[in-house]
Order: C-alpha cells, then sequence, then structure tokens
C-alpha cells in the first residue's frame, strides 16, 4: 500500500531541501615543516587550506625535536611542504615513522643553492650538518617566487579541484612578492658597496646578501647548532676593526650572548634583532614572510647608514 504524504509536507521539505547550502568540501589538510613556510602555503591555498606547521614562529627549526603530536599531524596529512637543502635534518625520520606516503612539496625545487662553506664569510673552525649547501633561501624573495611555484604545483597534485583558486591566488601574491623585491632592492640603492656590511649571528643571510649586494660576516655556520671557535671569532673582531663595520646584529632564534662578545671587544653596539629563520606572532615584528622581509631591510639599511 503506498502511503501519499500530504501535500503542504512535501512542499515544506522541498523548500527546506532548497534552502540547505550544498555541502563545502574539507579543507585539504597540510604539514609544513616551519612557520614562513605555513605562511606562504596559506597565501596560496587560501581558505581551501588548513595549514599545520610543526616548528612554529619563535621556534627554531636546525635544533626542533619531533614530538608523537607532531607525528601524529604529519599522518593525518594530504601534502607535506619542507623547504629541503638540509635544514630539516629531522624530516626524513618523522616521514619513515609516521608511514606518510602522500604528495611532498620541497619548496627549493629549481633553486640555485649557495654553498655553505662559500656563501658567506663564517667564523673558521665551524661544523654543521647541512652538508655543503645553505639552505636559508627564502632570504631571496626571487627564491620565495620558486617557492610559491613549487607550492601551487604540489597543491594542485593534491587537490586538482581546488587548482584554479591556487593558481589564482599564487599568481596574486606573486605579484605582491615582486613589489618587495623592487623595494628592497630600490632600499638599498642609495648606499655605497663599501658600506654594505654587517655581522649577523649565524650564516642565514649569503642568499639575501647575493641578491642585494650585502656582505654578512657571521661567528656562526648556517645552523645554530654549529658552535663558533675562539679562533673564529678573534678573526671576526680583527676584521671589524680593519674595516670599520659599524652594525652587529642578533637575530630572533639565536642566543644573544655570542654577538653581545664581539661588540665588547669591538665596541660596537648591537644594532638590534633580525629575524632569520622564524616568523613571529601575531603583533610580534614579522609574522608574515613580506612583513619578515621588510623588517629586516629597514633594520639593516638604518644601521649601514648610521640612523
Amino acid at each position: 500500500m503506498t502511503v501519499s504524504l500530504p501535500r503542504r509536507t512535501l512542499l515544506a521539505a522541498a523548500l527546506v531541501a532548497f534552502a540547505l547550502p550544498a555541502h563545502a568540501a574539507e579543507p585539504l589538510r597540510v604539514v609544513a615543516s616551519f612557520s614562513l613556510l605555513g605562511d606562504l602555503v596559506q597565501q596560496v591555498g587560501g581558505d581551501h587550506v588548513a595549514v599545520t606547521t610543526l616548528v612554529g614562529p619563535g621556534a627554531d627549526g636546525h635544533v626542533f625535536q619531533p614530538t608523537p603530536a607532531h607525528a601524529r599531524q604529519v599522518g593525518q596529512a594530504q601534502l607535506v611542504v619542507s623547504n629541503g637543502l638540509g635544514y630539516e635534518g629531522w624530516m626524513p625520520r618523522l616521514l619513515q615513522s609516521t608511514g606518510y606516503r602522500g604528495p611532498q612539496v620541497i619548496t627549493t625545487k629549481g633553486v640555485q643553492p649557495i654553498e655553505g662553506s662559500k656563501g658567506e664569510d663564517h667564523g673558521h673552525g665551524h661544523k654543521h650538518d647541512h652538508g655543503r649547501a645553505d639552505p636559508h633561501a627564502w632570504q631571496s624573495v626571487p627564491n620565495v617566487i620558486t617557492y610559491v611555484k613549487n607550492i601551487a604545483d604540489g597543491l594542485c597534485t593534491a587537490d586538482a579541484a581546488g587548482c584554479p583558486a591556487y593558481r589564482a591566488n599564487a599568481e596574486r601574491y606573486t605579484a605582491e612578492l615582486k613589489t618587495l623585491d623592487a623595494d628592497i632592492r630600490a632600499a638599498w640603492a642609495p648606499i655605497p658597496a663599501a658600506q654594505r656590511k654587517l655581522i649577523t649571528s649565524h650564516a642565514a643571510y649569503a642568499y639575501y646578501g647575493q641578491a642585494y649586494g650585502v656582505r654578512f660576516l657571521s661567528p656562526q655556520g648556517v645552523s645554530t647548532e654549529s658552535e663558533a671557535s675562539a679562533k673564529g671569532v678573534a678573526q671576526l673582531v680583527r676584521q671589524i676593526r680593519k674595516e670599520g663595520i659599524k652594525a652587529l646584529f642578533v637575530e630572533n632564534v639565536s642566543d644573544p650572548r655570542l654577538i653581545e662578545q664581539i661588540a665588547r671587544e669591538t665596541g660596537v653596539k648591537p644594532a638590534g634583532k633580525l629575524y632569520s629563520d622564524s616568523l613571529t606572532p601575531a603583533g610580534g615584528g614579522a609574522p608574515t614572510y613580506i612583513e619578515l622581509m621588510r623588517a629586516n631591510t629597514r633594520a639593516l639599511t638604518q644601521a649601514v647608514r648610521g640612523s
């Protein structure tokens, strides 16, 4: 026997069905290795991604130790994004322990690496665990334009339906990066090459130096895990005195005591803080990549000008 529903009931059900929104696709679960990449993924992914960052703002990726909670995050990811060039020495073990088999993005793919032993003038006798490549390629804006392309490609691989949005976001953000790059070049343009010499805690700025014509010296190597030798520090002190270098900087992930020691021995006061391997929390001065690069450039140019 067929039971017919009252006409009013059928009409009400139809109206409810019409009023309900279509079920939105769940955002793509993306794990980024550290805060700076987390920002880039968010810029390209927009509302289509849910980004988890393993090494959060203010933390140092060089000395990071993954926990079981981090392993769970990776195990549930649909895409994993890392820098490569040996920066995340802990990543291969983490991926192996979680059994992750999904797509990965190595953001430095296509970037011309600088050899860590030649990219900057750091003190002799240091040791580091990155092999020969300097991993800090994000300190050059043209390199980050390559990062953004690689991230967009990876997101499209993991989520073909969202690809038009990823491409559009990448194009918009790339235009912002090109403006940033031009602004950094304009900031350095009036400063003579002979004045463009600075000291930083560890050798994180070779790519910035190469892109914008700035010379960085550092008592540590490319990793904050490396220890500056007494001989290397003494040599750096002599060089500061000989060349009349006036700008010393501490980084947001480095122990300031080494720079403070050099300042005492040379009489050169630290000029402030730079942001190297990590963003800051919101309101901290460098919560996004673009703000990090603008803050660093402002601090560096003011220091070498003596203003």
